[in-house]
C-alpha cells in the first residue's frame, strides 16, 4: 500500500509540470490546431481603443507610465487612455489630471473595492470596441496595441494576452525568469487548443462583448478567459506583444506578492466551479484542472509524498534514495533562503523559487479555507 501511495503522489505531484505539457503537446499533434489569424490594417480602418490602466497610490511612478503609453503608435482619434483610480490616497489622480490636455482621463472609483472594480468603472465610460488593460509597472513597445489589434481580425478571438519579460533590477536573469519562460512555453500550447485559461494580468486585450460581465471578486486575467469561452470565443497569446516588468525592489515581499495572487486566483476559481465541468467546456475544463486546481494541490502531494517515503525507506534501497533525494532538495532550498548568495547559483535558483511558491500556494489555501478573501491590493514596488 506505501509503495503504491509513493507512485501516485509522485505522479499527481508532478502530473501539472511535466505531464501535463506532454499530454497538450500530443493533442495537439493528434488534431491540430489552426493558426489565429492576424491582419495589419490601415489607420482609418483600424478600431476604437480604450486603453485602461489601473492605479492605486502610483505617485512615483505614474508619470513614467503615462509617457511611455503616450509615446503608442495609434491614431490619437481611435485610442482613449483611461486611468482607473482605486481611489488613490496620494497625488496620483493630481498628477494624471495634470494630463488631460494630452487626452488623458481619470476615473475615479467611488469606493475602494479593489483592482477589478476600478476597471468595472472604466468600461462603463470607455467608448473602445476593444479594451485594453495595463498595469503601472507594465512598460509596452510602441507598436503593441496595433499588434494587440490584429489578432481580432479573426472572430473567433475575444481576448489577447501578451507575454511577459521579467527583468531584475540590474536587468539580468533572475529566478523567476526561467518560470516565466516556461509558463510563456505552456500558455502558447494552451492558447492553440482550447484556449488560455489565465491572460498576463499586467497587459491583456479583449473585445467590449467579454468585459459585459465583470466579477469584481475574480481577478481580471481568469475572468476574461472565462467570459470569452462563455461566449464561444477563445482568449489567445501574443508572443510579438511583450510587456516588461521588473523584479521587486524588496526581494523580501515577493513571497507576499505569490500568497495574494494564489489567494485571488484560488478565490476567482471556487466563485465559477461551473468551468471544471468538461460536458460544458470541454478541453477548456480540463486545461483548467490541469494548469490552476493540479498545481494548487502539489504542495499537499509533495507533503504527502515526503510522509509516505519517510514511513517506507527501510522497504527497498530506492526509497531510501528518494528519501535522501527529498531532503536534499528542501535543504538547498532553505539554503537558498537563508543565504542570498546561494541563489546566484541557477539550480539553488529554481528549487529555491519552486519551493517558495508552493509554501506560498499552501499558506493561501488555508488561509482561503480560513476565512480569508482579498479584492483591495497595494501595488508592489519594483
Amino acid at each position: 500500500m506505501g509503495q503504491v501511495l509513493f507512485w501516485s503522489l509522485l505522479l499527481l505531484a508532478t502530473y501539472s509540470y511535466f505531464f501535463y505539457p506532454l499530454i497538450l503537446r500530443i493533442l495537439l499533434a493528434a488534431k491540430p490546431q489552426g493558426t489565429v489569424q492576424t491582419a495589419a490594417l490601415d489607420d482609418d480602418r483600424l478600431p476604437m481603443v480604450s486603453l485602461i490602466v489601473t492605479a492605486y497610490n502610483e505617485a512615483g511612478r505614474i508619470r513614467d507610465k503615462l509617457e511611455n503609453t503616450l509615446e503608442i503608435d495609434y491614431p490619437a482619434d481611435r485610442i482613449e487612455l483611461i486611468v482607473a483610480s482605486d481611489c488613490s490616497a496620494d497625488e496620483t489622480d493630481e498628477i494624471v489630471r495634470g494630463y488631460s490636455d494630452r487626452g488623458v482621463r481619470l476615473v475615479r472609483a467611488g469606493e475602494r473595492l479593489g483592482k477589478e472594480h476600478a476597471q468595472q468603472c472604466a468600461i462603463a465610460e470607455a467608448r473602445g470596441g476593444i479594451l485594453v488593460f495595463s498595469d503601472v509597472a507594465t512598460r509596452k513597445p510602441a507598436d503593441a496595441i496595433r499588434k494587440l489589434v490584429a489578432y481580432f481580425a479573426d472572430p473567433a478571438v475575444g481576448a489577447v494576452s501578451s507575454e511577459d519579460r521579467f527583468i531584475s533590477q540590474d536587468g539580468g536573469l533572475v529566478g523567476e525568469g526561467a518560470y516565466v519562460r516556461y509558463e510563456m512555453w505552456l500558455r502558447r500550447m494552451e492558447s492553440r487548443l482550447a484556449g488560455l485559461v489565465g491572460l498576463s494580468g499586467s497587459f491583456f486585450a479583449a473585445r467590449r462583448e467579454v468585459c459585459e460581465h465583470w466579477d469584481i471578486h475574480s481577478p481580471s486575467d481568469f475572468n476574461t478567459a472565462l467570459n470569452s469561452v462563455r461566449l464561444g470565443l477563445k482568449a489567445v497569446t501574443a508572443p510579438d506583444v511583450l510587456g516588461y516588468y521588473r523584479d521587486l525592489k524588496d526581494p523580501g515581499r515577493e513571497y507576499q506578492r505569490k500568497l495574494r495572487t494564489v489567494l485571488r486566483g484560488v478565490t476567482g476559481l471556487a466563485r465559477h466551479l461551473e468551468v471544471l465541468n468538461p460536458v460544458r467546456f470541454g478541453l477548456f475544463a480540463f486545461q483548467v484542472w490541469s494548469h490552476k486546481l493540479m498545481r494548487w494541490l502539489v504542495p499537499w502531494f509533495l507533503l504527502g509524498l515526503l510522509i509516505v517515503t519517510l514511513l517506507i525507506q527501510g522497504i527497498h534501497w530506492f526509497y531510501g534514495l528518494a528519501l535522501w533525494g527529498q531532503l536534499l532538495f528542501y535543504g538547498l532550498a532553505l539554503a537558498g533562503h537563508l543565504n542570498p548568495k546561494l541563489r546566484a547559483v541557477s539550480a539553488v535558483r529554481i528549487i529555491y523559487f519552486f519551493v517558495q511558491v508552493n509554501v506560498a500556494i499552501a499558506q493561501a489555501t488555508l488561509q482561503y479555507l480560513g476565512g480569508r478573501r482579498m479584492t483591495t491590493w497595494q501595488p508592489s514596488a519594483r
